[in-house]
């Protein structure tokens, strides 16, 4: 049995890694992406390094101070001359002359009152820096207005904040940045779960229409072969993911500080650091591909085995995408109460659990009880699953003409 099935994985997964189509996705979307990220940045940083020299001519006396650490923050390196009445004419010279100046900003009475304040440079700033030194000045205007009211400064600046004291021990909870990693999470679960399924439905297919199924089938059980497709084509996803999530780790690690080096406006690692998700939660998502994966191929199989061409298959699998598509669906509101009675029941559901699940635990709103419940229940589905589409696969993947209608499935499952 093992030797039979190790052969199918093994031809599975070869014939899949080999194909260009796979290299380029697995090695080439990556690079693409880093250097979407960084060659636009780098350049651009290149061409502003002379615009970063700014003056800052201040007649309040009161605004610098408080300027001049965050434009230094934002990537300018500023200093301040003091207000004269020649004072614009000099630096524009100054500038013109190109004596290390890329311009000037004038502060008022008016910048203190509002926050508006005229900046003078040779070439207009990007939008990012633009927006950086926008709101650098507004900030040290509010700054100034709030500590002559004798106002905590720093703790409004940063937003306040809100302590958040949960009546149940297990009420769970919400962040932003937990949102942002739980939603993009179940994106990507949903997009891999759903392309390597159908990648089983399709190779079982082509080699049904090709006939050479009959010829594999004298040699080994039917379900020693679905079980083949499905272990290789999920061990594609699983490398795919790994060359990935490896990629990834690279581009945090030298990429991004690299990129907030030559763009201090973009924010610090920090701010990047909140978004980034842990071991645990890595953890987590491939655990959840992998049921979701063996849930979800087997019923792909079962399809592709049932049906006669792409046609046929493009419409029987309707039904099985609507049990990936409906928790697709629901994972916005369920991430914006993720403690409410529909949020815990659709997440136990077996076949929506690896996407609502994961989202819940990301949002870190799912108590360990509860996910381990999931893959319990998960792990029972499997085997249902398999148990029903190996005995759909055992006698479509030889039945040709008319696709079976429900009854017909509900006799090969009975007598298979």
């Amino acid at each position: 049995m093992m030797a039979n099935v190790w052969a199918v994985i093994r031809r599975e997964y070869l014939q899949r890694v080999r194909s260009k189509w796979f290299i380029f996705s697995t090695i080439g979307a990556p690079l693409l992406l880093a250097g979407a990220m960084i060659l636009p940045t780098y350049f651009t940083s290149k061409g502003q390094e002379a615009d970063r020299t700014i003056a800052v001519v201040d007649s309040t006396g009161v605004l610098a101070d408080n300027l001049l650490p965050r434009l230094e923050e934002a990537g300018f390196t500023a200093h301040t001359v003091p207000w004269t009445p020649d004072v614009s004419a000099e630096l524009t010279q100054q500038a013109l002359d190109g004596e290390d100046l890329g311009g000037f900003v004038l502060l008022n009475a008016e910048t203190l009152r509002s926050g508006h304040a005229a900046l003078y440079v040779k070439s207009s700033p990007g939008l990012t820096r633009r927006l950086a030194l926008k709101s650098a000045v507004a900030q040290s205007a509010l700054e100034a207005q709030l500590t002559a009211m004798n106002v905590d400064v720093g703790a409004l600046l940063k937003g306040g904040d809100l302590d958040v004291q949960l009546l149940t021990a297990e009420g769970g909870g919400f962040e932003n940045p937990r949102f942002l990693t739980a939603y993009m999470g179940s994106i990507l679960l949903y997009m891999v779960i759903l392309i390597y399924s159908v990648a089983v439905m399709r190779a079982t297919l082509e080699e049904k229409t090709s006939r050479i199924v009959e010829i594999v089938i004298s040699s080994m059980k039917p379900w020693h072969l679905m079980l083949g497709k499905i272990l290789g084509v999920g061990a594609v996803g699983l490398t795919q993911m790994a060359v990935w999530f490896l990629s990834g780790a690279i581009m945090m690690l030298v990429g991004l500080p690299a990129m907030l080096a030559a763009r201090p406006e973009m924010g610090t690692m920090d701010q990047f650091q909140e978004f980034l998700p842990g071991l645990g939660l890595l953890g987590l998502f491939i655990s959840f591909f992998v049921f979701g994966y063996f849930m979800f191929s087997g019923l792909y199989a079962a399809v592709g085995a049932m049906c006669n061409s792409d046609e046929e298959a493009q419409q029987a699998q309707f039904p099985v995408m609507l049990f990936i598509i409906i928790p697709f669906i629901f994972v916005m509101p369920i991430i914006q109460s993720p403690t409410s009675s529909m949020a815990v029941g659709l997440s136990l559901v077996p076949l929506f659990s690896p996407i609502l699940m994961f989202a819940r635990a990301a949002a870190g709103a799912a108590p360990a009880w509860q996910v381990g419940l999931s893959f319990v229940l998960m792990a029972l589905a499997v085997v249902a699953v398999a148990w029903v589409a190996g005995r759909i696969y055992k006698v479509g993947i030889l039945m040709a003409g008319k696709r079976p209608t429900l009854p017909e499935l509900w006799r090969w499952v009975r007598e298979a």
